[in-house]
């Protein structure tokens, strides 16, 4: 289990390096659906990670970050569901 858990930490850190890598180059906007799924899956994965081993103000960071992403992407959601209502009408 203590594997898997170290592997899922290394993981959510690669993904989370890679969005930011992305969003700097400019391949990816801040406000983009994928740059936010690769911070929710990062987050989740360092909530996983950080929690087992007791880590606790960096538990509650990325349940932090994980939120700020979520909510994110409920607002991209609502905003896409707008415009495409406008379009039918």
């Amino acid at each position: 289990m203590t594997t898997a858990i170290e592997a899922i930490g290394w993981a959510a850190a690669l993904l989370i390096l890679a969005s930011y890598l992305l969003v700097s180059t400019g391949k990816l906007s801040g406000q983009s659906a994928a740059f936010q799924w690769m911070n929710v899956v990062g987050a989740a994965g360092f909530v996983l990670n950080s929690g087992w081993h007791g880590a606790w103000p960096s538990t509650t960071l990325n349940i932090a970050w994980a939120t700020i992403g979520i909510v994110t992407l409920i607002r991209l959601l609502q905003k896409r569901l707008r415009r495409s209502n406008e379009e039918v009408e």
